[in-house]
């Protein structure tokens, strides 16, 4: 390597090392304001938290069960605006930075209620990488209505694949619910009824009848 190639990867480095430490201080500055005391502070915190983007993430799902509940709440609305921001138009790179970091959340080692809001999450932004690691959640008895949620709402011909999967393998009492996210993105599935279509409970009451088709009988 030439003297000139070895100044520019040396540059680079010390550039990607700059740039990993000024994000490690937003990180560290934004949860601080998180945690902080103020209504206001944590407010303007989880407001502005889009910017962040994708290293915060992580932080800031930890912080999402901590038990000051306006903390916690704070955390997942600052995860969310990181979403958000990150599906904009014309934003893929941290689009994917983004959904990778939520992907990871979906491990088992992930409180319930962490990995219940990464599936909305990734319902909103996720694409055809999101559907592998949702798919196993479709047999979690706790997740398994987010995770079916979710795959109906990622618009991709994967997560379609995916339900279709799912049905058969699905116990009894679910295969209902996906059949009905199947047939809210158009597919056809003959052999099992429409959950909408079966009263809840059973009711006596008459079809109504307007006043002058009364007259018209007596």
């Amino acid at each position: 390597m030439s003297t000139s190639n070895l100044e520019r990867a040396a540059v680079g480095v010390a550039a990607a090392g700059a740039s990993a430490a000024e994000n490690n201080t937003a990180v560290d500055e934004l949860i601080a304001k998180i945690r902080d005391e103020s209504d206001q502070v944590r407010a303007d915190a989880w407001t502005n938290a889009g910017d962040v983007g994708a290293p915060a993430v992580k932080p800031l799902a930890a912080v999402m069960t901590d038990d000051a509940l306006e903390v916690a709440r704070a955390a997942k609305r600052a995860v969310w605006k990181i979403v958000r921001h990150s599906g904009r138009p014309g934003a893929d790179a941290e689009r994917t930075a983004v959904v990778d970091e939520l992907i990871a959340l979906l491990a088992d080692a992930q409180p319930g209620s962490v990995r219940r809001e990464v599936l909305w999450m990734l319902s909103e932004i996720g694409g055809d990488e999101a559907v592998d690691p949702i798919v196993p959640l479709l047999s979690n008895e706790e997740l398994r209505e987010n995770a079916r949620m979710a795959l109906e709402r990622i618009p991709v011909q994967k997560s379609i694949e995916a339900l279709k999967a799912g049905i058969d393998a699905a116990p009894k009492d679910f295969k209902l619910n996906i059949a009905q996210s199947l047939r809210k993105r158009g597919i056809k599935v003959p052999g099992l009824p429409c959950a909408k279509l079966t009263p809840a409970k059973q009711t006596h009451v008459k079809p109504y009848t307007p006043p002058e088709a009364k007259d018209e009988k007596e």
